[in-house]
């Protein structure tokens, strides 16, 4: 029997997802947890290899067992909770088709990149602090509709790649500003830009509709409620996140693409760069890599 694993991990300390012979990775923490709860060696496959450092909000993997789960579903997603790290979470365990597979059934992948840009002591594990002065993100927005479409990514590609092809269809792509929630809850860092002290008491009741993250009867934000992404407003927001979605990615692939973009809106390049690399460039054409821990697998759809 085939069965299904909705699971988000904190990368930080894996060696990524696939298992590797001298480090810690996901895949090997599933497995050996699996393998404890059922009995026997158990095979985890994943929808994707994520890098060094990367994190997964929303990542699908399946496993084989030869009977039905020993527990019932609920049951099983709590004692595998137990057995795990506190990095890595299971929401959920769902039978599936033999023909299912995590990776090959997967017709897109999501990815989001988080970068700020001041000091912030809270995000700073999970985002970027991209200080670069007037960075136009009107330029890099400009610069996304150039990687739509199917096109060689090799450009954007790591040196030393094994896939037999490095076509990709990339189908989203843009940069938007948010406002992570323990700034909208608290008005942190805000007081000195609006010239008032927040208040100590009196705090706004989602549930009412009142407050930056009013939310609807289901009691979710008004603006996206499943990522917690907050739309943020003012000229030059400090928090911005890049989306990507793609049928598959290549090895560094996003990171590449947001040092590139990056580029664009330093003002070293024109938006049509982009479409010059895609079509010519090489991977030295390209921007530099940023670092893996602002990355997120955030969704794969079937």
């Amino acid at each position: 029997m085939r069965y299904i694993l909705s699971l988000s991990y904190d990368g930080s300390a894996f060696c990524g997802w696939q298992i590797q012979p001298s480090s810690p990775s996901v895949q090997q923490c599933l497995e050996e947890a699996l393998g404890k709860l059922c009995g026997g060696v158990i095979s985890v496959t994943g929808a994707g290899r994520t890098d060094t450092g990367v994190h997964a909000a929303g990542y699908v993997a399946h496993f084989d067992l030869t009977g039905s789960l020993p527990f019932e579903a609920s049951d099983f997603c709590y004692k595998l909770n137990a057995i795990l790290p506190r990095s890595i979470v299971v929401h959920g365990v769902f039978p599936a088709s033999d023909d299912f597979h995590a990776r090959f059934s997967a017709t897109q992948r999501s990815y989001t990149y988080f970068i700020h840009r001041k000091k912030d002591p809270f995000v700073a594990a999970y985002s970027w602090q991209c200080g670069f002065p007037g960075l136009d993100f009107d330029a890099m927005n400009a610069a996304c509709p150039y990687l739509l479409g199917t096109h060689d990514f090799s450009c954007f590609e790591k040196t030393g790649g094994a896939n037999k092809t490095s076509l990709c269809t990339v189908t989203e792509a843009f940069w938007a500003p948010y406002v992570p929630t323990h700034v909208s809850l608290m008005c942190y860092g805000r007081a000195e830009e609006e010239g008032v002290i927040p208040e100590t008491s009196g705090h706004p009741r989602p549930d009412k509709r009142e407050g930056p993250i009013a939310c609807d009867g289901r009691g979710r934000s008004e603006a996206e409620a499943v990522s917690g992404i907050i739309p943020s407003s003012g000229e030059n927001p400090p928090y911005w996140y890049f989306r990507v979605s793609a049928d598959r990615f290549l090895r560094n692939m996003v990171r590449a693409i947001v040092g590139t973009l990056i580029e664009v809106g330093r003002g070293k390049h024109d938006p049509a760069w982009v479409k010059e690399l895609i079509e010519t460039g090489s991977r030295g054409d390209a921007g530099e890599s940023v670092p893996g821990h602002a990355l997120f697998l955030s969704k794969v759809r079937y």
